[in-house]
This record gives C-alpha cells, sequence and structure tokens, in this order.
C-alpha cells in the first residue's frame, strides 16, 4: 500500500529536495524505514544508534499526532505521515 510521506523544508536537501515521497509500507516505521533505504542521508536525521526516534522528532499521521506509538502505529493506502522538529523552550 501507497503512503505519503510530507517532508519539511529542513529535511528536503536530503531527499533530493522532494517535498513528498511516496513509500510502501503497514506501520509507520515501516514506511519510514523504507525513506531511509531511498534516501541513507536522512536515517541520521530521524533515528538514533539505537534505531528510535529523536526525541526532538514529532510524527504525524493524517493530520494526528502518532505519539507515543510512532514506529508501530499501523498505516493504510494513501495515508500522510508528516515528520516535524519539536521545538521546545520557555
Amino acid at each position: 500500500m501507497s503512503v505519503t510521506i510530507e517532508i519539511p523544508s529542513y529535511l528536503q536537501t536530503f531527499v533530493n529536495n522532494l517535498e513528498t515521497v511516496e513509500v510502501e509500507g503497514d506501520t509507520i516505521g515501516a514506511c519510514l524505514h523504507e525513506l531511509a533505504v531511498k534516501f541513507p542521508s536522512v536515517e541520521e536525521k530521524l533515528f538514533t544508534r539505537e534505531h528510535k526516534l529523536h526525541s526532538y522528532i514529532g510524527i504525524y499521521i493524517n493530520g494526528e499526532d502518532a505519539y507515543p506509538d510512532e514506529l508501530t502505529k499501523p498505516v493504510k493506502g494513501n495515508d500522510r505521515i508528516l515528520i516535524l522538529y519539536i521545538i521546545g523552550g520557555g
């Protein structure tokens, strides 16, 4: 099933300046893994050495926050995944 990953502008240089990338997968984690296979330089921007999402990465599916099960949350055809950097401060 085809899922669209929306790439934010600060990551587009790592995916040949694409705004969206079509991937296959049945979970968000599988989709992000395929993105990293297609574009290896994006992997270190998303994942730690332990293959967990960096704490400053937010994942949304169809406009809804996927936390806390970002990598195991199921997806279906035509879903849209958005990757965001979470900015904190006070």
